[in-house]
């Protein structure tokens, strides 16, 4: 099968395209033909180096497939040879990820796709999925009523998210650039803050009378950490999927009892169901901001990373299409 493999930790130029075996299957596995896949902050977190003792190299990576069964391993009770499915392979999984062919895939992690979205539609909502479903439903345990702030809504993640707090029936508050502020608000922002030229900590004191938000998503990093406690309500809770690059102050989160939540997204079959189902009702749509073929995996690292494709911004995922 052709694989984009990752030899060496780097810049985009670290993976080759390669002939490679197509994995084997095991017990309660799926052999998975991959139709799509797409491009997320972890791929080029891992690609440059951040996780070295997690992946031996040589490594095929990626996290997010929509496919056609071709083949069932012994055990496999809920799959068929020909059903549609969608998941996110095991990150770190020792039968590697999304960047090929073929995939391999225990049982457990695989839903059958939704009917209504194509390939590429699908691919792009598993991990960030996922994670805003791990984010505001299983940590910060999101109420109807509530509010949510959720940073850089214009993202893979942050676009899902915002969909996902209004089909919750929060009130939700993001942030993002000016060129966004109509698109976020289209996904069903209630409030959207330009945080190039306004201090959002000022602008939602404003917006909640001084009472703050319950919950604060972040998925940009910085000092988010820190500044999080003063747009927070009292008891209010703050869920990060970034990694601290550098050490934070956290005192003002004693004054208003804030709780906080460290997400690695973890995979199960239960919440991409859920997400299923808002996917097919239409109260959660996919986003897709670019287009590349597998073999272009690198130029959509390098896309993803600088926020851009040919001089335009990118809204929501980028995705690959494989077949």
């Amino acid at each position: 099968m052709k694989a984009i493999v990752l030899t060496k930790f780097g810049g985009p130029d670290s993976f080759e395209l390669q002939d490679v075996p197509v994995p084997e299957v095991g017990i309660g596995e799926l052999l998975v033909r991959v139709m799509a896949t797409a491009i997320n902050p972890l791929d080029y977190q891992i690609r440059r180096g951040d996780y070295p003792d997690h992946v031996p190299l040589p490594a095929i990576i990626g996290h997010d497939v929509s496919g056609v069964v071709e083949k069932v391993g012994p055990g496999v009770t809920g799959f068929a040879v020909g059903d549609e499915v969608f998941y996110t392979p095991k990150i770190f999984g020792p039968k590697g990820g999304s960047y090929a062919q073929y995939n391999v895939v225990p049982e457990t992690l695989v839903t059958h796709k939704p009917a209504n979205l194509s390939h590429e539609e699908a691919a792009s909502t598993t991990l960030v999925g996922g994670t805003a479903w791990e984010a505001l439903v299983t940590r910060a345990k999101l109420h109807p009523a509530e509010s949510v702030l959720i940073h850089g809504g214009a993202g893979g993640v942050g676009s899902i998210a915002i969909q996902l707090a209004k089909a919750m029936g929060a009130t939700v508050y993001t942030t993002s650039r000016s060129h966004d502020l109509e698109f976020v608000r289209q996904l069903g922002a209630d409030h959207a803050i330009d945080f190039t030229s306004k201090n959002y900590t000022e602008e939602i004191a404003a917006l909640t009378g001084r009472q703050g938000v319950n919950v604060v998503l972040d998925t940009i990093g910085g000092l988010t950490l820190s500044q999080s406690p003063h747009v927070l309500a009292d008891g209010g809770r703050v869920v990060t999927l970034v990694d601290l690059a550098t050490p934070q102050n956290l005192v003002a989160a004693w004054g208003v009892n804030a709780e906080y939540h460290f997400v690695f997204t973890r995979q199960n079959r239960g919440k991409l169901q859920a997400l299923k189902t808002l996917l097919e009702s239409g109260r959660i749509r996919p986003v897709i901001g670019a287009r590349f073929s597998l073999a272009q995996i690198p130029q959509a690292h390098t896309a993803l990373e600088r926020g851009e494709v040919d001089g335009q911004p990118i809204r929501g995922k980028v995705v690959i299409s494989v077949a």
